[in-house]
């Protein structure tokens, strides 16, 4: 993989450093649920068969035209365009026009992190229910995503989290000036679901509670319920659709919101603990070092001193 994305760009065509190993390499090494941060420049290429993995995924394409198949239909992206989607459902590149010497930009923001962001409103929801969205020229540009690639390329975790903060400020300006919709958000259409479409829909509901609610003690029972389920079956379910159990997922989402409180030094980390939905300091800590290698006093003090 080269640095440079847009022909003629600044950027050279030369192999740049890989990241250093990150603390949370682990934490999202367990299975597909849940990718790491990533960004890549690459040819655009048609995929033999459609797969699926757990990131928020944007495509940018410098020129020509990309066709795909996601689960809810096909999708056309034209190049200069930001197109957003949930990997978490099937979807492959089958057409490419137009598009030689083009390169693609891919960015995988690991989907629990997206679930995190505050203040999306229904540009969570829209993109949970499978929709495919374009982001508005003024929201992002090819100058933009170019910085990110190299600061991600760059090995600095600094400037990696510095990037992925700036894609959450992009998604928060997005969910105030609108969007354009590729692909409607077919899992929460009424009289047209067909029997994976409603399975993803139950799935989606039991998501948005777990997320609304983590604070709180989050049961199989009470998280069954929201979407009016057996526990078995939903237990079933979930795992099924996300490729983790529903107490890994709770833990999970726990601990990416224990370590955004982290980063805030004023935070005692026994309040963090408990603000990040854990009932017991021996818990948080036994889950966290198992997460990501280390006590959450030393990701802290780490972080502060790599500023």
């Amino acid at each position: 993989m080269t640095d440079e994305i847009s022909g003629g760009s600044s950027l050279q065509r030369e192999r740049a450093p890989r990241p250093t190993p990150r603390p949370d390499r682990s934490f999202y090494s367990a299975g597909k649920a849940f990718g790491r941060f990533g960004i890549r420049a690459f040819p655009p290429q048609i995929m033999a068969a459609s797969h699926s993995h757990g990131h928020i995924e944007f495509n940018w394409l410098t020129k020509g035209r990309m066709d795909y198949v996601f689960h809810g239909g096909p999708v056309s992206m034209e190049a200069g365009r930001l197109v957003v989607f949930w990997a978490g459902i099937p979807h492959q590149t089958v057409g490419l026009h137009d598009a030689a010497d083009a390169r693609q930009l891919n960015i995988y923001l690991p989907m629990d992190a997206f679930l995190e962001m505050p203040q999306l409103g229904r540009l969570t929801e829209t993109l949970m229910g499978g929709g495919v969205i374009e982001l508005k020229p003024d929201c992002i540009g090819l100058e933009t995503l170019e910085r990110w690639h190299q600061d991600y390329r760059s090995g600095n975790a600094v400037r990696t989290d510095i990037a992925r903060a700036e894609i959450g400020t992009m998604f928060r300006r997005a969910a105030t000036i609108g969007w354009e919709t590729l692909l409607p958000p077919w899992v929460e259409s009424s009289g047209t679901r067909t029997r994976t479409g409603s399975s993803v829909g139950y799935v989606v509901a039991m998501v948005r509670h777990i997320v609304e609610n983590l604070t709180d003690p989050l049961s199989l029972e009470d998280i069954a319920q929201v979407a009016g389920l057996h526990p078995n079956y939903a237990a079933n379910l979930f795992t099924k659709v996300m490729h983790i159990s529903v107490q890994k997922f709770v833990v999970r989402m726990r601990l990416i919101r224990a370590r955004s409180l982290l980063f805030d030094g004023n935070i005692p980390i026994a309040s963090v603990a408990f603000r990040a939905g854990f009932v017991s300091h021996t818990q948080f800590y036994s889950h966290f070092r198992r997460a990501y290698g280390m006590t959450p006093t030393e990701m802290r003090r780490d972080t502060i001193a790599s500023l």
